[in-house]
């Protein structure tokens, strides 16, 4: 997983094996506003610190 660039919405909920509008709601109710358009890294960050990393969720759907 590249963290160095800015990725969208879509991306991300990707990696958490997850739809956009689930992702979208994960945000509403963890009180996270990110400006419009791509997730830059820094806020990246924050989301991976506050869901835990995409890949273990990965891994734990698949068990």
């Amino acid at each position: 997983m590249d963290q160095n660039k800015a990725k969208t919405r879509a991306e991300i909920a990707d990696l958490y094996g997850i739809n956009r509008k689930t992702f979208y709601r994960w945000l509403k109710k963890a009180g996270i506003v990110l400006d419009k358009g791509r997730i830059n890294p820094k806020d990246q960050k924050l989301i991976f610190e506050r869901f835990g990393d995409p890949e273990d969720k990965q891994q734990n759907k698949k068990k």
